[in-house]
């Protein structure tokens, strides 16, 4: 991967999945019966870089593709949605995933990864890290898929040593199970993360996992007690919830329509980004994430569904007419 250019700090780099997303264009329909499909860029922290720099961040992902057609793509995608990728490595061995999914709204979503044996993400190794660049990143974002396994696992550790826990390093709580041996496993791993990151987000599910609490304020308590400085539980329907050792913030739910729920964390996420580096308060930060990540589940697909600045204060706008 390229040397940074000491002229160039990233206000956003993650760290994880990449791959393409193969989604059908009919609802209600299992994949045996889908006749039609649309190809979408996918990958959690490939959404999330995606959604920043719909925001207008300068963003950028570590990841890896197949040397192959869908690989092609991904550069291509990433660059036209405004995603730097330049630390998007190549490995041939192993083929660019695609993941599939069923749509049947509001609330289910099943979810077919193609990763095996490998995908090409996880077989990142640290000596593949810009480890400068990552020091130098207002924010630096990573997901816990990147350590269901080695090599990628050390990988992780080694950017968070060179990060130093520093201020806005962040970790997804974004657990897949099919990813793990165990969640027992995932749960050590995490609880070695925790010690390296400032932020955690993640569900109550993920939450479980991580701290081995699901009620929110519990959930929240434990992460700011394994060295956190700010903890966030996503709750679905009933809002989210963040804390810090000074401050709990309750945002409640912006209800839509739900066509495809698979995408909203990624928009949340890369919202998130956007109003911690604005500086703005925690209720108003977690208000446009909120909104964010409603808007994109109001379309079929992920990283080309995530909303602009300008879309989300619109119904900020909006909510605050109604409540004067």
């Amino acid at each position: 991967m390229t040397e940074s250019n000491d002229d160039v700090r990233d206000d956003l780099i993650t760290i994880g999945r990449i791959g393409i997303d193969i989604y059908p264009l009919q609802d209600g329909v299992g994949l045996e019966d889908v006749e039609t499909f649309g190809k979408y860029l996918g990958g959690s922290a490939t959404n999330v870089a995606i959604a920043a720099a719909r925001h207008g961040l300068r963003s950028a992902v570590v990841t890896a593709t197949g040397d192959d057609p869908f690989g092609r793509y991904a550069h291509r995608e990433l660059r036209r949605l405004g995603v730097d990728d330049r630390f998007v490595g190549t490995n041939a061995d192993y083929n660019t995933p695609v993941t599939f999914c069923e749509i049947f709204p509001p609330d289910d979503f099943p979810l077919y990864f193609y990763r095996d044996p490998v995908a090409p993400d996880l077989t990142l190794r640290a000596e593949d890290l810009d480890l400068d660049a990552i020091r130098r990143a207002r924010i630096y974002w990573a997901t816990v898929t990147g350590l269901s396994r080695e090599p990628s696992r050390a990988a992780h550790f080694a950017a968070w040593d060179a990060r130093g826990r520093a201020e806005h390093t962040i970790l997804d709580l974004d657990y897949r199970p099919m990813f793990w041996e165990s969640p027992a496993e995932a749960s050590a791993q995490v609880s070695r993360a925790l010690e390296h990151v400032t932020v955690a987000v993640g569900n109550r599910e993920e939450c479980e996992v991580a701290v081995g609490e699901t009620e929110p304020q519990r959930a929240a308590d434990a992460l700011l007690e394994r060295g956190v400085e700010l903890a966030i539980v996503k709750q679905g329907p009933k809002g989210v919830l963040a804390k810090t050792r000074e401050e709990t913030v309750e945002v409640p739910p912006y209800f839509v329509d739900v066509v495809n729920g698979l995408g909203a964390g990624d928009g949340f996420g890369g919202a998130l980004c956007h109003g911690l580096l604005e500086g703005w308060n925690l209720e108003r930060v977690l208000r446009f994430a909120n909104i964010a990540g409603a808007i994109v589940a109001t379309r079929r697909e992920c990283s080309t569904a995530m909303p602009s600045s300008a879309e989300v204060e619109a119904i900020l706008g909006e909510i605050e007419n109604v409540r004067a």
